[in-house]
């Protein structure tokens, strides 16, 4: 029993190098102001997936009609995954004529069996594009007026290939939502931190941007279209392969993209096996490094809080090592939350330290094993 104190502490030990070096990294990141007035010339491209999201469509669009950058920069290309509600409906009324409706169903069978829709979605849009940059987000999001323009003026001043740039939750309305959108924004923290210390490859397809031309130069989705996810993360590491120096973090409050927390949990716990399950996928291995590392801490947390409930005599450890993780993500977290404008959900993180840990162990042992719902899919 021993002995496995000893790897807990180790474990722990390890995690607090980590937390730390990220915390530094955070802390480094600079943040990009766009400047006054509006600037840019670059042709964007914005393609959004869309599968029965008629209730969330309206607010998207009206967020896009609100952009600032010239509309003849601009153009929009919502992608129809098959939708059974209205949402092309709602896109072909919508009147702006920057934005264009491209329906799956037009160009593939329903039948056709795709493991990655989003991929193959996202791809038919790519062949389409007019823009030099493609900007890609999902249907239930919304994002400030000046989200496009923020976007350009950094790639026109850095000129990366890949740009990964922030998200968040909104609408929180519970406890549940808002211990999500408190792990999202740690998520969001440590994917700029690894962008800063260049230490990992890691994004959200909710808010990225990269280079047509370097889209097609890796070969766009060629070797990954057959994971049901990755759409991001796996995209930006090929991209990251050929371009080492080409991928930043865009930390700007002007270009944060805000989207829904999912309203039940066995919605939750789908999305995270989703988000887990291209783990071992990854061939940036220090992620996978990283991720091992978090999960067999937590593992060993979860462990070690059961032992001491059958032997008492195990509860200072426990607790001395939950009060050591607590304290480092909180010392993390406090900026972070800071910046996306979170600082007040903070008194809900040391109550959510026991759903955190137990959730992390489920998922990402099912995120391996396991298999997942999602849109109405189910996906192995």
């Amino acid at each position: 029993m021993y002995f496995f104190l000893i790897i807990v502490t180790g474990l722990a030990l390890g995690y607090s190098v980590l937390m730390l070096w990220y915390s530094l990294g955070w802390r480094k990141l600079p943040e990009f102001v766009p400047a006054q007035p509006p600037a840019g010339n670059t042709r964007v491209t914005v393609i959004i997936p869309a599968r029965d999201e008629a209730e969330n469509v309206p607010a998207l669009l009206k967020s896009l009609q609100q952009q600032t950058y010239p509309a003849d920069l601009l153009e929009v290309i919502i992608v129809d995954d098959f939708s059974t509600d209205d949402t092309a409906g709602i896109i072909t009324r919508f009147p702006a004529t920057n934005v264009h409706l491209l329906r799956m169903q037009d160009l593939l069978s329903k039948d056709e069996r795709l493991n990655s829709y989003k991929k193959k979605a996202i791809a038919m849009a790519i062949a389409r594009a007019k823009g030099d940059l493609i900007v890609t987000t999902d249907a239930d999001c919304v994002m400030g007026p000046r989200w496009i323009e923020t976007i350009v003026q950094f790639y026109e001043t850095y000129r990366p290939k890949f740009i990964a740039a922030p998200v968040s939750f909104y609408k929180e309305r519970n406890f549940f939502m808002n211990l999500q959108s408190l792990d999202f924004i740690t998520m969001q923290g440590i994917t700029g931190a690894a962008a800063w210390l260049k230490s990992g490859t890691m994004c959200n397809g909710a808010n990225l941007a990269y280079e047509k031309a370097a889209f097609h130069a890796v070969g766009g989705f060629a070797g990954i279209d057959n994971i049901a996810s990755g759409d991001d993360m796996l995209l930006m590491y090929k991209i990251y392969s050929a371009y080492p120096d080409g991928v930043m973090y865009l930390k700007s409050e002007e270009a944060i993209v805000r989207t829904l927390p999912v309203d039940t949990l066995k919605g939750f716990m789908n999305q995270r096996i989703r988000w887990s399950s291209k783990a071992d996928k990854y061939e940036d291995k220090r992620l996978t490094w990283v991720l091992l590392l978090v999960y067999l801490f937590n593992v060993s947390m979860l462990v070690l809080g059961a032992i001491a409930l059958f032997v008492p005599h195990w509860w200072p450890a426990f607790l001395i090592l939950l009060l050591l993780k607590v304290t480092l993500e909180l010392y993390f977290l406090v900026p972070v939350a800071g910046f996306f404008r979170k600082t007040a959900l903070l008194i809900w993180f040391i109550p959510g330290q026991l759903f955190h840990i137990p959730y992390i162990v489920l998922a990402g042992w099912l995120g391996k094993f396991g298999s997942y719902q999602w849109k109405g899919r189910q996906v192995n």
